[in-house]
């Protein structure tokens, strides 16, 4: 593994970027340690070891640091005011959520394509060979910023993550039309509850993108069975690069 500053975020990248087929970049959720995800390369290359050389694993580690806020090593792409989550949670008030744009996220949206921009620079990789994706605030994030690309990526995986910006969302969706798209999340999710995730693919799918929607019986978590279907887009991906 290195350490690499690309654009404005520092990042753990696992392989070789300008040797590899196909980059993969992953990002952790809210309170997580920039290192978080790491252990996901190691795991999906154990389910099939050609991915070792034809894919370059990127983790990027959000900016805010939540030392202050008692999470030492904790990271976030925006402030979350923890309470008032809570609160719109306890009283199923879904829509608010899914309506608003957090304060903080449109400057993690411009750190986000500027660090993509650097990237594609370092591993000569278009948008095309390459695969966005996310846990948690990491999967709102690169969610957000698949649909405002001027073209579409490889992919997106969104594991355990929500609906955003939702009018926004819903006029740029249909630009991503044939866009594969694995969503995953847990049904008993206290955190990011399910409606809210199929309210989010029923709107990825409306706009015409390819969405592979994946229910389990746990919490907030990346499940075993994600990874498995992860993996068949790395291969499908890469098998569809070399023709």
């Amino acid at each position: 593994m290195q350490t690499a500053n690309i654009g404005p975020l520092n990042c753990r990248v696992i392989g070789n970027p300008e040797q590899a087929k196909l980059s993969f970049i992953l990002c952790h959720g809210y309170g997580a340690p920039g290192t978080d995800l790491v252990p996901l390369a190691e795991e999906l290359i154990s389910l099939e070891s050609s991915l070792a050389d034809s894919v370059a694993f990127v983790f990027p580690e959000a900016p805010h640091d939540l030392t202050d806020q008692g999470m030492p090593g904790g990271r976030a792409w925006w402030p979350i005011n923890m309470m008032r989550l809570q609160e719109l949670m306890q009283t199923n008030n879904f829509e608010e959520l899914a309506e608003s744009e957090p304060p903080g996220m449109p400057e993690a949206r411009e750190q986000f394509r500027e660090f993509l921009t650097e990237y594609q620079t370092l591993s000569s990789h278009q948008l095309s060979e390459i695969i966005l994706g996310g846990f948690s605030q990491g999967a709102m994030l690169t969610s957000d910023a698949t649909l405002r690309l001027p073209e579409s990526p490889a992919g997106l995986c969104i594991y355990s993550g929500t609906l955003l910006c939702k009018k926004e969302w819903q006029k740029l969706a249909p630009n991503r039309a044939g866009l594969p798209v694995i969503q995953a999340h847990g049904t008993m999710d206290p955190i990011l509850p399910f409606p809210m995730a199929e309210e989010l693919r029923d709107l990825l799918k409306n706009a015409g993108l390819v969405v592979n929607f994946h229910a389990f019986p746990g919490m907030h978590t990346i499940s075993w069975d994600a990874l498995e279907m992860t993996v068949e887009m790395l291969k499908q991906t890469l098998a569809h690069s070399a023709i």
